[in-house]
C-alpha cells in the first residue's frame, strides 16, 4: 500500500473521529445550543405575557381598562402562530447544517427537553 491510498481510505472512514465530529457532534452541539437557548426565551415571554395579562386583570378589576375576552384569545392565537413559525423556522434552517440534518435536528429537540 503506498501513501495516498492510506489517506484516501481516512477520508472515507465514517467512524473516523474527524468525520464524526463534524458531521454528527459539532452540529448536534449546535442544535443543542439553539434549543436550549429557544425554550429558555419561550419560558421567558411566556413569563412576560403573563404578567401583562395579569395586570391588565387588575386594571380591569379598578376600571382602568377593559379586557376583551375575544381580543385575548386572539391575541394568544396569534401569538402561537408566531411560536410555531418560528420553531420550523429554527428547525429547517438547522437541518442544513450537517449533510443529513438529522443530528443538528436532535440536537435541538434535546435542548427543548433540556432548557
Amino acid at each position: 500500500m503506498n501513501e495516498h491510498s492510506v489517506g484516501s481510505t481516512e477520508s472515507m472512514d465514517i467512524l473516523s473521529s474527524s468525520f464524526l465530529l463534524g458531521n454528527v457532534g459539532a452540529p448536534f452541539v449546535i442544535g443543542l445550543a439553539v434549543g436550549y437557548f429557544a425554550k429558555k426565551m419561550l419560558r421567558m415571554a411566556l413569563f412576560i405575557g403573563g404578567a401583562a395579562i395579569v395586570l391588565m386583570f387588575v386594571g380591569e378589576y379598578y376600571g382602568f381598562t377593559n379586557v376583551s375576552n375575544e381580543g385575548l384569545q386572539s391575541a394568544a392565537d396569534t401569538a402561537v402562530g408566531a411560536a410555531k413559525s418560528f420553531g420550523g423556522f429554527l428547525v429547517e434552517r438547522l437541518s442544513a447544517i450537517s449533510t443529513k440534518g438529522v443530528s443538528a435536528t436532535v440536537g435541538f429537540f434535546a435542548g427543548l427537553k433540556m432548557g
